[in-house]
């Protein structure tokens, strides 16, 4: 099954797909970014929840529920250590390759991504896009995930990665 990569200028919580990515934390804490959005809709049953599976190292990832959210699970694969800290890029593919290979290990069809490590990781868009596209091109063989999802909640992050596309 091949894998279909769809670009969205939009919130990650518009998804429609079975998982949503957390760009997280090895710790779990889901304070700010797209972790604090994450807890702010689905409840604070998310982080207990992650952080009883903690800690998380970066080029892992684990899934729990999605609390009062309608997605199937959450993906939590940490791009950092600590909350807030400034990342090396390599950390933006161990994540999403992470999140891909347990996404498919489980058996699902569909997940959605943020752009990894563009906020508090204060990784370039621009690298961001590259690493990310790539490492999501190089896991099109054969696998149950054929459809992932990447929304951008800028117009810079939304055009660096329409020139990876």
């Amino acid at each position: 099954m091949s894998l279909t990569i769809t670009l969205h200028k939009g919130d990650l919580l518009e998804a429609t797909t079975q998982l949503i990515v957390n760009s997280a934390n090895s710790q779990g804490v889901m304070s700010s970014g797209v972790a604090g959005a994450i807890k702010k809709a689905g409840g604070s049953s998310i982080e207990s929840e992650v952080k009883e599976l903690a800690p998380i190292s970066v080029g892992q990832a684990v899934i729990t529920t999605a609390g009062d959210l309608s997605y199937e699970g959450i993906i939590h694969a940490p791009t950092m250590k600590h909350p807030s800290e400034p990342i090396p890029a390599k950390q933006v593919e161990l994540a999403t390759i992470a999140a891909l290979r347990i996404a498919d290990d489980k058996g699902y069809a569909s997940v959605a991504f943020p752009a990894m490590g563009t906020g508090a990781g204060d990784v370039a868009a621009e690298e961001a896009a590259r690493i990310m596209m790539e490492s999501m091109q190089m896991y099109m063989v054969d696998n149950q995930l054929s459809d992932v999802h990447i929304y951008l909640f800028t117009d810079e992050l939304y055009e660096a990665f329409q020139c990876h596309e």
